[in-house]
């Protein structure tokens, strides 16, 4: 049975007609700071925004990137403006750079990882542009450096992850491995901590840990690598479908059958993972939730409003055996 965990903050849309009564703050109108209360959208109504996506490294991205991008159109009242980082830091930095000179009149931005923004943060500030972050977090002492962060809660679904496998094996001796997300990107800190913590006191073993970068090539590399070096792992943890397609494809390169032989359980739920799932080659996902276009819609349009808004909106996730993705997928948005 899927499980629901978070229910999501339900946001009321402001309406194109509110924001053309609300009066005129145009990209060239930054005086106030952001969250001052006073920023209003353009004077056409039009909301001019800039978006910079991480990359284009798994499935669950690509959704991301198709629910923003037919969300924020012009019939819904916004100029998108959008930018791939190709997973480099130093690229969303000259992005939200460059939509600082352009006077959008918000910058959104899913952070490459977690630290290091401060400085441009600091600019868009002061330009009077509000910062909302989707799906990961920034670390900073500084929460005025962005009005909110919309995403799922990544510790929670790592203990998910690792609760199923406490039910299921604890008191086999399983040992298991894990295919990390990016190095320093908050959804891998925190999978890779809230996983740890649930098997805490059972007798699974994690014997090795590595970067797969959440792309299916580098899972299918970094198993291959494990499987060189272990002759007894029973369990992989995937940060994110992809990597565990990976490790499928490396399983059964090596004569093993993948869900069997070796259990693997991932995290997102995207199409290929959970038809990886219905037919057996894994054996449990632990959803994140890619559809956040509409959330940010509305948090822009209430930011530019005046209104106030929630810093943290958690988004619902559930999670998913075998029976339970067979039911899903035949309405499978992403």
């Amino acid at each position: 049975m899927a499980r629901t965990t978070l229910t999501r903050t339900v946001l009321a849309a402001v309406s194109a007609a509110s924001l053309f009564a609300l009066g005129a703050c145009s990209s060239d109108a930054g005086n106030e700071p952001a969250g001052g209360g006073d920023t209003v959208a353009a004077d056409d109504g039009v909301i001019t925004l800039g978006f910079s996506q991480v990359g284009a490294e798994s499935g669950w991205r690509a959704a991301n990137t198709k629910s923003i991008q037919d969300t924020l159109t012009a019939e819904n009242g916004f100029d998108l403006k959008f930018s791939d980082a190709q997973q480099k830091q130093e690229n969303q930095i000259q992005a939200i750079r460059s939509y600082i000179t352009q006077g959008v009149d918000v910058i959104a931005f899913s952070p490459v990882v977690e630290t290091g923004w401060d400085a441009v943060l600091q600019e868009a500030k002061a330009a009077g542009i509000p910062v909302i972050l989707t799906d990961r977090a920034v670390d900073s002492s500084d929460e005025t450096l962005y009005e909110s962060f919309i995403g799922s809660d990544f510790v929670l679904e790592g203990e998910m992850a690792g609760e199923w496998v406490a039910e299921q094996y604890d008191g086999e001796g399983y040992k298991a491995v894990e295919l990390q997300g990016t190095t320093g990107a908050a959804p891998a800190i925190d999978r890779k901590e809230g996983f740890a913590s649930a098997i805490e006191g059972t007798d699974i073993e994690l014997i090795d840990s590595q970067t797969g970068n959440f792309t299916r090539a580098e899972g299918k590399t970094v198993m291959e690598g494990f499987l060189n070096a272990h002759d007894d792992i029973d369990l992989v943890f995937a940060h994110n479908d992809d990597m565990g397609l990976g490790a499928i494809e490396a399983i059964e390169a090596a004569g093993l059958t993948p869900g069997e032989d070796i259990k693997i359980v991932t995290i997102d739920a995207v199409k290929d993972g959970m038809q990886a799932l219905a037919d057996g080659k894994i054996n449990y996902i632990v959803e994140c939730n890619p559809l956040l276009g509409p959330d940010l819609a509305d948090i822009a349009k209430k930011v530019l409003a005046g209104e106030e808004v929630e810093k943290r909106i958690v988004v619902k996730d559930e999670a998913f055996d075998q029976a339970a993705a067979k039911e899903a997928l035949p309405t499978r948005e992403y």
